[in-house]
This record gives structure tokens, C-alpha cells and sequence, in this order.
């Protein structure tokens, strides 16, 4: 039986008196890439951030293998992000760094590698992306769909456990969003990785989804495999996963 890696128990997050998760709970299974829906606003990406330790939630638990990460000290905060990896909505890449360097700046800061271990895991990460010529190139000479390979790949160089991902294909084309969304998954099984994918790309939930939520009004209001919701004919997910359903940002920045 797949055992639970990340429980999620009650847990409440506020900014002033806007209520952002209200009393959340969630079990991601080991192995599984789980899709987090909901429209701009809904506390999608302020979850990831909590259950990374980059944001304190007012209320609950957050438990990663058996460690309530909330009780955790700042040094076993930091030797358990080690096994989580994130990526950014904006790939996050260093601009005065070339991708080597992008790349080698976890290794460095974190462990204790040779040179040779750190330069063989660049070429490895590399590899997985289908970028291994983009080695020396500078963020600023990528595509935007390269960046986002560059982003994964320094997400992965330090073989987590979990992958979190915030917005993995926002902003590209239709056909840069299935080669990222399939790369999701040709890495899940590759590196055996649990993932979060916080999403409202139906192009890419389609292709990574083992299963997915839909965050509301601060709440889950809805779990299931993604042929579920999508056939569902509860009218908010009717519209939500209509084939012509366009977000539109509601001004704030609570993901």
C-alpha cells in the first residue's frame, strides 16, 4: 500500500482578515503527482510555501515523513528541505549566473561535493532536460520554455524526494507546455519523486494529474482523479474545467 509523505492537517493561513486556507487537510501519497486547482487568490501557492517552511501557517500541522516541520529547529528545517525540491513560477534563476553556475550554487551551498561529483551532476541534470549544450549560456539568452528546463534542472540536481511546483507552465506556448508537463512525469518515474503541482493549465494537469484538488474559497472542496472532476455536474467545476475557462487574476498576490 502507498504510504502518505506529506500530511496536511487543519491548517489556516490569514493576511489581515482575508482568509487565504481555512482549516485545510490533505494526504499526498508517496509517488503520486498531485494537482492543486483553483482559481487565482485561493491559497494554492501560499500552501506550497508552508509546506516548504517559507511561510508559518496560523493554525495545523504540516508533517513531511514523519516530521511535523513546524516543531523542527532551523537546522533540521534545512537538512529536511534538502530532500524537497521547488520550483519557482518564474524559474528563479540567478541573471549574473550562467547555467553551470545556476546549477552548481546548490550543490555548493548545501553539500559538500567535489568538484568533479558537482561537475557530473551539472551533466546529469543537463541530460534529463535535453539542455546539455545550454551549459555555458546565460539566463538571459534562453527561451522562456528554457528557462523553465533550467529551472527543473537545478530543482532536481539535488535528488529530492518531493517536488514542488508552482505554475510550472505559466506563460508558455501550448506545445512548450505538453514538452514541460511530459517532463514532469517522464521525472516522476524516473527519480521515483513525489510532486505537488500547483496549476490552473488544464494542458498540464491532463498529462501530470494522478490525482487533484480544488482549492474554494480557502477549502477543498473537491478531491478525485481528474476524469472525476472534470465530468463532474457540480456547476462551479463545470465551468472550472469548461474547454473555453479563462482565469482571470482577481488583483491579489495569494496564489
Amino acid at each position: 500500500m502507498a504510504m502518505g509523505i506529506i500530511e496536511i492537517k487543519d491548517v489556516s493561513k490569514s493576511f489581515d482578515d482575508f482568509v487565504v486556507l481555512d482549516q485545510v487537510s490533505l494526504d499526498i501519497v508517496e509517488g503520486d503527482n498531485l494537482v492543486i486547482f483553483g482559481r487565482s487568490g485561493t491559497g494554492k501557492s501560499v500552501l506550497l510555501k508552508c509546506i516548504v517552511g517559507l511561510m508559518q501557517p496560523d493554525e495545523g500541522d504540516i508533517i513531511i515523513e514523519g516530521k511535523n516541520i513546524l516543531s523542527l529547529s532551523e537546522y533540521e528545517l534545512n537538512e529536511l528541505r534538502k530532500e524537497i525540491g521547488f520550483l519557482f513560477q518564474g524559474s528563479a534563476l540567478y541573471d549574473s549566473m550562467s547555467v553551470k553556475e545556476n546549477l552548481e550554487f546548490p550543490l555548493i551551498r548545501n553539500f559538500k561535493f567535489t568538484q568533479q561529483e558537482r561537475d557530473e551532476k551539472i551533466i546529469n541534470a543537463l541530460r534529463k532536460v535535453s539542455l546539455e549544450d545550454a551549459i555555458n549560456k546565460m539566463p538571459a539568452e534562453l527561451s522562456g520554455g528554457m528557462k523553465k528546463r533550467i529551472g527543473l534542472a537545478r530543482t532536481i540536481i539535488t535528488e529530492p524526494r518531493i517536488i514542488l511546483y508552482d505554475e510550472p507552465t505559466t506563460g508558455l506556448d501550448p506545445i512548450t507546455t505538453k514538452e514541460i508537463s511530459q517532463l514532469i512525469v517522464d521525472l516522476q518515474k524516473d527519480l521515483k519523486v513525489t510532486a505537488v503541482v500547483v496549476t490552473h493549465d488544464l494542458i498540464c494537469a491532463k498529462i501530470v494529474a494522478d490525482h487533484a484538488v480544488v482549492l474554494r474559497d480557502g477549502k477543498i472542496r473537491f478531491q478525485g482523479n481528474l476524469n472525476e472532476l472534470s465530468s463532474s455536474e457540480d456547476k462551479f467545476l463545470k465551468n472550472f474545467f469548461s474547454t473555453d475557462f479563462v482565469e482571470v487574476n482577481n488583483g491579489n498576490n495569494y496564489g
